[in-house]
């Protein structure tokens, strides 16, 4: 529930990424609407306290409420509230999570082109925002660079799957190793292998999570010193595989929600220690005006379960050195501590602005680290001319040694260079099927979990394509060789696309990574699609990265037109615009694209584009678009859909005897075990009747 906890915070994620006019409607609708009806309210004699933006979030995309959930079954006011942010929250237009688990994204300072590593990603509320950032400029469909999500628990990576897929973005990879040995990734460079470095990269390690203790009551009943003493060795393994994929320049943010500087500054200090100059904290307590922060300690105590404190390594017994190691410690000698800035470290504190506790710190990487070669700098913003960055992963594994001091060296010996020569992969490669991109072998690494299908590419010369190519007269820039899909064998029913950044990586990885999920869904088969000119359907997920490459099937459509779609099921052609009908009469049966275009010089109405999906039948049109999506455009349009989520079936508008010869491409089928529960872009696709006005 949103604000079921003191210090939620919720952030609006630029409708799914479409357009960012989308946020700003959605910001408009928060606050001329709900926030409104919020001012004066009371319940049970006390006034209830209204959203607050974050000071420290750009632009008021992020509010703050305190809301309980015992409270916001009280008001029907606060239940309408309560329910939008539910619906926008499954549309991709909201996220919600604790207030400063936004901060390291922040702090990343991504762009458009960088090439990201989330090491521990689920359930992913930090992974979106990084999806966010990467479509900062919505005119752009493929972004250069994109992000690796990764999670070492395998049900958890589908938790993963379902936050990102929200977004619609062809940008975002999840993958399932452990962080602390993920293996390293290769890309093709001109003809060359090259290892693959990170501009980015996010290291939000597991944690005992004290810092948590206001909202998670199992905080309380387990915490222990010993449980920082068990993780320290891990995530101080999990930071240093970060830093060894971060190309020079870029830039790794370390967060924890502890506040116990095991945990926190001794990872930073014994990373800092071990990479002689090759990293140094980064000073960034200009980059988020208004947030409250205290600087980070510079010494400390180790204190074990039972209550002993050691202020030095060298007090330790031998018979505690398995679990208390020197890394733990602060560094004896001042010059040292005093070059290491620990006090750049931002720690977060519960009170000062009503949160969780967090600690977070920012490595910048100078040089290549002492045990590697040599590796590839953050360059311009030409993919050709800049290298590109590998992946890295993190989550806590049962019976791993927590020690730290000696995976650097096991795990990166020989292959520091930014070009690999290793002819045993390059041979496996060779005898690979062209495109395709199963999971890796079992003798190489071990299984858990589903078995995921394969990653196929249509090569070139499918006769799939030309058909498709033809019926929505694609543009000749459309990157075909990006399309794949998720089987081998027989037809294939759903088509896919991904960043030509990330076809590199399947391609060239396939035998070391295990990929969960990649890639949108972009055209749906349709069993009876030949006698409609072409087999496949466009699918409302992918359509806006689609969209710019389509010239032809196209219906621009009125604010009316949309409400008229969006609220019956089957309208006949005379119930929409003549502007509409005159463009719709003359096309053939089949998919189109309906476009919503602003109309400036009328300030009432919607201010954000909408492109849906379609399909156009004898005299009739219909729409394929998700319920969520649908509540979320009619209640942009100023509609009243509150009543909606309360009601088992949908209230539909009808024409009697409309028939819009809809395809028959199994609607109600089971989805694919790598959608791990995901909407369609058709189940629960029905229109939506809206509360009659009050």
């Amino acid at each position: 529930a949103a604000g079921d906890v003191t210090g939620c915070g919720w952030a609006s994620c630029g409708a799914c990424l479409f357009f960012n006019s989308h946020a700003k409607e959605i910001l408009h609708c928060l606050k001329n609407k709900y926030f409104k009806e919020l001012e004066d309210l009371e319940v049970d004699g006390q006034k209830v306290e209204v959203p607050q933006p974050l000071s420290w979030y750009p632009e008021e995309l992020a509010w703050h409420t305190n809301l309980s959930r015992k409270i916001l079954r009280k008001s029907p006011q606060l239940e309408r509230f309560h329910q939008f942010l539910v619906s926008e929250t499954e549309s991709g237009n909201i996220s919600r999570q604790e207030a400063v688990s936004m901060i390291p994204p922040l702090l990343l300072n991504v762009q458009p082109h960088h090439k990201i590593l989330d090491m521990c990603a689920a359930p992913g509320s930090k992974t979106t925002q990084l999806i966010e950032m990467l479509h900062a400029d919505m005119s752009v469909p493929f972004p250069e660079g994109f992000v690796i999500a990764n999670d070492v628990d395998n049900k958890r990576c589908y938790l993963l799957v379902h936050q990102a897929k929200r977004l619609s973005s062809p940008c975002i990879m999840v993958v399932n190793h452990d962080a602390s040995s993920i293996p390293r990734l290769t890309i093709d460079v001109d003809g060359r292998k090259e290892v693959l470095f990170y501009d980015r990269v996010l290291c939000d390690v597991p944690c005992s999570g004290d810092g948590t203790m206001r909202k998670n009551i199992d905080v309380w009943k387990k915490w222990t010193t010993l449980n920082s003493l068990q993780l320290h060795g891990l995530q101080l393994r999990i930071a240093t595989r970060g830093v060894e994929q971060l190309a020079e320049g870029g830039r790794m943010v370390y967060s924890t929600c502890s506040l116990n500087p095991i945990e926190d500054e001794a990872v930073i200090a014994s990373l800092l220690e071990k990479s002689e100059g090759a990293l140094e904290l980064a000073d960034v307590s200009a980059e988020l005006p208004g947030l409250k922060w205290m600087p980070g300690v510079t010494q400390w105590k180790v204190m074990t379960r039972d209550g002993q404190w050691f202020a030095d390594w060298v007090d330790v017994p031998h018979s505690r050195h398995t679990q208390i190691r020197p890394t733990m410690f602060p560094p004896k000698e001042p010059e040292k501590l005093e070059a290491m800035h620990l006090e750049r470290c931002l720690r977060i504190l519960p009170h000062h602005q009503n949160t969780g506790g967090f600690f977070v710190a920012v490595l910048v990487k100078k040089s290549s680290m002492p045990w590697n070669k040599r590796q590839p700098k953050v360059q311009g913003k030409s993919v050709e001319n800049r290298e590109a960055t590998q992946l890295s992963t993190a989550t806590p594994t049962e019976g791993k040694p927590v020690d730290a001091l000696e995976p650097e060296s096991q795990l990166v010996t020989g292959t520091g260079d930014s070009e690999i020569t290793t002819p045993e992969n390059l041979e496996n490669n060779e005898n690979k099927k062209d495109g395709v991109c199963g999971p890796p072998p079992s003798k190489k690494m071990k299984l858990f979990g589903f078995k995921e299908d394969p990653f196929v590419f249509i090569p070139e010369d499918d006769p799939l394509f030309p058909p498709i190519e033809k019926f929505y007269a694609l543009d000749p820039s459309f990157p075909r060789m990006n399309l794949l899909t998720r089987t081998t064998e027989g037809k294939k029913r759903q088509l896919y696309m991904v960043s030509k950044e990330l076809r590199n990586v399947l391609l060239n990885n396939s035998e070391r990574m295990k990929v969960i999920n990649t890639g949108i869904k972009v055209w749906c088969r349709n069993n009876s699609g030949e006698e409609f000119d072409c087999a496949f359907r466009l699918a409302q997920e992918g359509i806006y990265t689609l969209y710019p490459f389509i010239n032809s099937r196209i219906i621009t459509i009125s604010m009316e037109d949309v409400k008229t779609l969006l609220t019956q099921e089957n309208p006949f052609f005379r119930k929409l615009s003549s502007e509409t009908y005159s463009q719709a009469k003359d096309l053939t049966k089949g998919s189109v694209v309906l476009k919503y275009e602003p109309d400036s010089a009328n300030p009432d109405a919607l201010q954000c584009p909408i492109v849906l999906c379609g399909w156009r039948g004898k005299a009739s049109i219909r729409t394929f678009v998700p319920k969520n999506e649908r509540l979320h455009y009619l209640r942009m349009m100023g509609l009243d859909v509150s009543g909606e989520k309360k009601k088992e079936g949908v209230a539909l508008t009808k024409d009697s005897t409309a028939t819009t010869e809809l395809p028959e491409d199994g609607l109600g089928e089971e989805l694919r075990a790598e959608e791990a529960g995901l909407p369609d872009a058709t189940p629960g696709c029905g229109p939506i009747a809206p509360d009659p006005p009050r």
